[in-house]
């Protein structure tokens, strides 16, 4: 089923941010996921760990973290949610070749987290491109996506 209002539009078409207030609180999970490809030189650098700005997963993994909890400060019309779980997995995928980039945020409350969740693997994956530019400026990041949704009033989402 496809809506056919954007909720964030009031009726002169102006942006605004949606009131929420009468949805009841339920659990919300989000999941996304992207990629960074990258030449397979540069994956083996990363694979041995000799990047001399440090271990590019685990600082794209916290960059990640801290971006989902601030999305309502990056996104105009995003609430400011609290967020009761934030999960950031990055994977060196040889047949990419590149690092697979998954998050998944969970919150009890009146909104999703969506917005979070693809926050989170957007901003990991443009870390990861600014811990390999000095020996690779032509890595792509592609491919973010909402892969999952659970609770609220849409009900689930799977988007394989």
């Amino acid at each position: 089923m496809v809506k056919h209002e954007l909720t964030h539009l009031d009726d002169q078409g102006r942006a605004q941010m949606v009131d929420v207030g009468s949805k009841p609180d339920s659990e919300r999970i989000a999941i996304a996921r992207g990629e960074v490809c990258l030449k397979p030189e540069t994956l083996e650098l990363l694979e041995g760990g000799l990047m001399k700005k440090g271990d590019v997963l685990a600082v794209a993994k916290i960059a990640g973290i801290m971006a989902a909890k601030r999305t309502s400060e990056l996104i105009p019309l995003c609430h400011p949610i609290a967020i009761s779980q934030v999960e950031v997995n990055l994977a060196l995928n040889m047949q990419l070749p590149g690092v697979d980039i998954e998050a998944k945020v969970k919150t009890f409350g009146k909104t999703g987290v969506e917005m979070e969740a693809l926050t989170a693997v957007s901003v990991a994956a443009l870390t990861v491109y600014d811990m390999v530019k000095a020996v690779e400026k032509t890595g792509r990041i592609q491919n973010i996506r909402l892969v999952e949704k659970h609770g609220g009033q849409s009900g689930d989402v799977i988007n394989p």
